[in-house]
């Protein structure tokens, strides 16, 4: 039994996995980590030094992506190198009650190696949002808990970004930021004096490092991060978490682990382990420890509740409640406006910057934005650019210096706006169909209601009135119909709280009913927020939560 027993178990090397493991390995724990996918070594495994006439397809996604992965293939960063680091849709199924984006990475590293980088810290208001207006539970933080964890998170994972002094989007612990080009600049002077500063562009905050950190980054502005960085140039787990945990001596890595249930002790009132499939062999094995994290991204780690069923626990391992699987959020997005500047025609953009500009919650952060139709806010992200002229009349020299020439400047802004959390948007698990390990496949039921759709109006309208402001012409809003999971920020499933008859866990992200259990990823959350970039809030909860699970395993208060 010697070689299956540990001090702690991680389930799940995405984002905050790999947080776990870290910082679990660098307290001295022996602490085995599980991914139900394949490994994927840094590097080595990666991609992106193939330039596009290397590859088959130029890079494009093709028929068949379209054909097996009907979801995944129109994930904005889906292409002919990054789809080994999606699944197959066909191979790995689910149901949509109403329709439901739900993109997926399935290897070690998950989808840190698939995200936007994006990483702002989320204020008081966000934490107070559900206690103000009465939707949802009651965080049972506030920022004060969190802030000296993205301290401690923030110069590891190496953001880039600048202070603002907003209180509202607290400022964080950055590099230097990547800078804005000309149009970015004059726009976002014009936007702030326009409005008397109540609406600003600033730059965005992102993972990608303008300065080293050990041997990771610099970014070369390849915009090449969703095939993998050789360079190391942003944050992702296999990067950075776990060759960390690894250079520890306490780690145990096992990818094609696929979590079939937390196996509870009735008697001692704990979870002991896990029971895992192995992915390759079909065989059944468990493995036991003093502490699980379970961090196998929402919509996963509720399935693995769900599927954790006893005698004490019949309808899910720590459901007393009833909420394990309800309230899930994402956040609407896509809604905003663009716009053309006849100007700066001797200019032109440096590299492929792998960020763009945000603009900040302006809505219903006081009395004096306080809006009547709808509750909460939103965020922009976007940029101005300058693109080619594109394919040209003539051949030869005369095709290739009309290549050279580039078209007039434009700007466009998106919106990313909070989505209440609703109990009747849920996942379940189907009654009858299983996959391909015999588990059932789960149920997404989950859809945006008139709070989200008023917001996004608001949201469209006032970006075109930004761009006016700005100096753009020609200004255009769209709306793209983006439906629940398109945002990729899934939440809310096995959320935080003050009271265990409406909420899963405590404070300190451990189960209320199973102490020894703690979950830190996007389903623990009690309100979806509006900035994007969710991560580095998991990646602080996670670290707070590794710290307090330590103090108390000292204490001997964990069974």
């Amino acid at each position: 039994m010697k070689d299956i027993t540990y001090d702690a178990i991680v389930v799940g090397t995405g984002i905050s996995g790999g947080w776990a493991a870290k910082e679990l390995c660098e307290k001295g724990l022996k602490t085995l980590v599980l991914e139900r996918g394949r490994d994927v070594k840094h590097i080595i495994d990666y991609e992106d030094m193939k330039a596009p006439w290397e590859l088959e397809h130029r890079g494009r996604v093709t028929q068949e992506d379209r054909r097996i992965s009907p979801v995944q293939s129109g994930v904005y960063n889906y292409n002919e190198v990054s789809r080994k680091f999606f699944v197959n849709d066909l191979d790995q199924p689910y149901e949509q009650v109403k329709p439901f984006e739900w993109a997926r990475g399935y290897q070690v590293g998950g989808r840190s190696l698939l995200w936007g980088r994006q990483c702002y810290r989320r204020s008081e208001i966000d934490f107070e949002a559900n206690a103000k207006d009465g939707h949802g539970v009651d965080w049972p933080i506030r920022y004060k808990d969190i802030a000296p964890w993205y301290d401690y998170v923030e110069p590891f994972v190496g953001i880039s970004g600048q202070r603002e002094g907003l209180a509202h989007l607290p400022d964080g612990i950055y590099q230097p930021p990547m800078d804005m080009n000309c149009v970015e600049k004059m726009v976002a002077e014009r936007v702030k004096k326009g409005f008397g500063g109540s609406r600003l562009i600033i730059n965005g905050r992102t993972a990608n490092h303008t300065r080293q950190i050990g041997k990771r980054g610099p970014c070369q502005f390849r915009a090449k991060c969703e095939s993998g960085c050789s360079y190391g140039g942003y944050f992702s787990t296999n990067s950075a978490t776990l060759p960390a945990a690894a250079e520890t001596g306490n780690m145990t890595l096992r990818p094609f682990s696929v979590v079939r249930e937390i196996i509870y002790d009735k008697e001692k009132r704990r979870a002991k382990g896990v029971r895992i499939i192995d992915s390759e062999t079909m065989e059944e094995h468990e493995y036991y420890a003093k502490i699980i994290f379970l961090n196998a991204s929402t919509l996963n780690t509720t399935a693995i509740l769900l599927n954790s069923v006893s005698d004490a626990f019949p309808n899910g391992l720590g459901n007393s409640s009833g909420q394990v699987g309800h309230n899930l959020m994402d956040m609407p997005y896509g809604m905003g406006a663009s716009g053309t500047y006849d100007g700066f025609k001797d200019r032109y953009t440096f590299g492929n910057r792998p960020t763009g500009v945000f603009v900040p919650r302006f809505r219903n952060i006081s009395k004096e934005t306080e809006r009547t139709d709808y509750v909460r806010g939103f965020t922009y992200q976007g940029g101005a650019g300058k693109g080619r002229v594109g394919w040209a009349d003539g051949v030869g020299v005369q095709f290739k210096e009309a290549l050279t020439e580039s078209t007039d400047w434009s700007m466009s802004i998106t919106a990313w706006g909070e989505h209440l959390p609703y109990y009747d948007n849920k996942v379940t698990l189907h009654k009858e169909k299983k996959d391909k390990f015999g588990m059932p496949i789960l149920v997404i039921d989950c859809a945006f209601r008139e709070n989200e759709k008023a917001l996004g109006k608001d949201a469209m309208n006032s970006a075109a009135e930004i761009l006016e402001m700005g100096g753009l012409k020609n200004i255009t809003t769209y709306d793209r119909g983006k439906i629940p999971g398109s945002c990729i920020h899934e939440t809310g499933t096995a959320r935080m709280g003050k009271d265990p008859k409406t909420s899963v866990l405590n404070k300190w992200n451990q189960m209320h009913e199973v102490n020894n259990l703690f979950i830190t990823d996007g389903s623990s959350v009690c309100s979806s927020g509006c900035t994007p970039g969710p991560s580095v809030t998991y990646m602080a909860l996670t670290a707070r939560a590794v710290d307090y699970a330590i103090k108390e395993m000292k204490k001997g208060n964990l069974r």
